[in-house]
């Protein structure tokens, strides 16, 4: 492989694959807030899941993929409500009522949201400074936005916590599942098993809303269906695999940051010297999260690898 060729450490080639997928998901919440402007936007958050499901299925086809077993599936039906079901559709509710910029005050607690659970779930073990380093992020990420954004809490905020909330429990599992079966396999997998589920609700919500929009709505849901909701998680969810869920979990802290930039280039919000001081901040508590120890409770079993 190029990447041990290049004499990478695993957890360096965790933050790379882990920093890709931030990189690909900044860009969700303006897509999302560009496609429901014509859009309903229960068509969004769940449409978008069966476009990838579409992909997912020619991939595992393809590759010739064995199917998960019973256990696995259970498991795998927990990532898919976290992350095909329930982040974008809350998400994609609450870009209805607040922009995107806005919506990144309450997802700048994903990482930090990840990272405690990882910890109750897991079996991850990080040292003091560990979680002191995620709040200082965590708190600039917020105060960043609440400074620069529309403050004010409104009934978005609402859904934009629900799914924060779920969208960690899927990141969580999915970096569990994706030791065991491999990371691509994890997203494709999971939105394999959510799809029956979604097709009835996506074709009532058309009946009754229709696809009349415009090709920028169109655009921002193809972003979200292809990018967002497929490709950006083999990134993702491999990144967790290799360096670590609660540690590989806080390259997202600077995805709110990111978000904003797009949100400017993409829907003409200005980009201030303070987002600058903000995300220098923000990387260098990602710098002392790399080298914080996380160790394992030992009552936790071993995962197995995965052959890539």
């Amino acid at each position: 492989m190029i990447n041990k060729a290049m004499g990478l450490s695993r957890e360096t080639r965790g933050f790379i694959f882990g920093f890709l997928g931030v990189l690909i998901f900044s860009v969700t919440l303006p897509a999302t807030r560009i496609a429901v402007h014509d859009l309903d936007a229960t068509f969004v958050g769940l449409g978008r899941a069966l476009v990838a499901a579409v992909l997912a299925a020619l991939c595992l086809i393809v590759l010739r993929q064995p199917i998960p077993t019973r256990r696995q599936l259970l498991r795998l039906g927990v990532v898919a409500l976290g992350v095909v079901v329930g982040f974008p559709l809350l998400s994609a509710w609450a870009l209805r009522q607040v922009p995107a910029s806005h919506s990144a005050i309450i997802n700048g607690l994903l990482p930090l949201a990840t990272a405690v659970l990882a910890v109750l779930w897991d079996g991850d073990r990080p040292a003091r400074l560990f979680w002191v380093a995620a709040l200082i992020g965590s708190v600039t990420v917020i105060g960043f936005v609440f400074i620069t954004g529309e403050v004010g809490f409104v009934g978005g905020d609402l859904f934009m916590l629900g799914a924060v909330l779920i969208g960690a429990v899927g990141y969580v599992e999915g970096g569990r599942m994706s030791r065991e079966i491999g990371s691509w396999q994890t997203i494709c997998w999971a939105l394999i098993v959510a799809a029956p589920f979604l097709a009835v609700p996506v074709g009532v919500v058309v009946a009754q809303t229709g696809l009349q929009a415009s090709p920028q709505a169109w655009l921002g849901f193809a972003y979200v269906s292809v990018f967002s909701m497929f490709l950006g998680f083999f990134a993702w969810y491999r990144g967790l695999a290799l360096g670590g869920i609660a540690r590989v979990g806080q390259v997202q802290l600077i995805q709110a940051l990111l978000t904003i930039t797009w949100s400017s280039l993409l829907l003409g919000e200005a980009v201030t010297p303070l987002m600058i001081g903000a995300a220098l901040v923000v990387i260098a508590m990602i710098f002392i999260i790399r080298r914080v120890p996380i160790h394992k409770r030992s009552s936790f079993p071993a995962v197995s690898q995965p052959g890539q």
